[in-house]
């Protein structure tokens, strides 16, 4: 029983660190049709080069374990850009002082932030139809991003962003 608090804990503790995904779609598409890709031409992903370098063989990857292949004529482009951004810290200290006496009571308390802000990113990868240059799928991830990280845990951490991504393709139709 020990163990099981610490491991709810745990759990708790990087589940506020696992990226987040949302996704979109055009309902009107059939993606069992599309087999093949090409990075989109006019690709401009406000990435280090380093790290485009480390999506673009991540997403080989797993495009691959999908079924896609490469190709000079592809069925869709792909695209992805990305963005940083700050959010407030959610761990706090919390100090409260307080009295009373009689039916009376009152107090006064305040939270001190314990670390700084958290820098994200936010990762956003299109499939866009060769035919007439329309987005058909889109997914946003959101996650916190450590960009002075050593270039194994920045791949990781890129890996876990795609991976979490890709699971809403193709888009399971109500």
């Amino acid at each position: 029983m020990k163990h099981l608090k610490y491991l709810l804990l745990l759990l708790v503790v990087t589940s506020c660190n696992a990226p987040r995904a949302s996704f979109d779609y055009d309902p009107q598409v059939s993606f069992s049709q599309f087999q093949t890709y090409k990075i989109y031409p006019d690709l401009v992903s406000k990435m280090s080069q380093l790290d485009e370098q480390r999506v673009l063989s991540i997403l080989d990857s797993e495009l691959n374990s999908k079924g896609f292949t490469t190709s000079k004529n592809p069925d869709v482009y792909i695209n992805f850009y990305s963005s940083e951004y700050q959010s407030d810290s959610r761990n706090t200290l919390g100090i409260g002082v307080g009295g009373g006496g009689g039916n009376m009571g009152v107090g006064v308390s305040g939270g001190i932030p314990i670390r700084g802000p958290q820098t994200n990113m936010r990762l956003t990868i299109d499939f866009i139809t060769v035919e007439n240059d329309a987005l058909i799928w889109q997914a946003v991830v959101d996650s916190q991003f450590n960009f002075n990280a050593s270039p194994e845990v920045r791949e990781a951490k890129l890996q876990k962003m795609i991976q979490e991504a890709l699971k809403g393709y193709p888009p399971e139709k109500n």
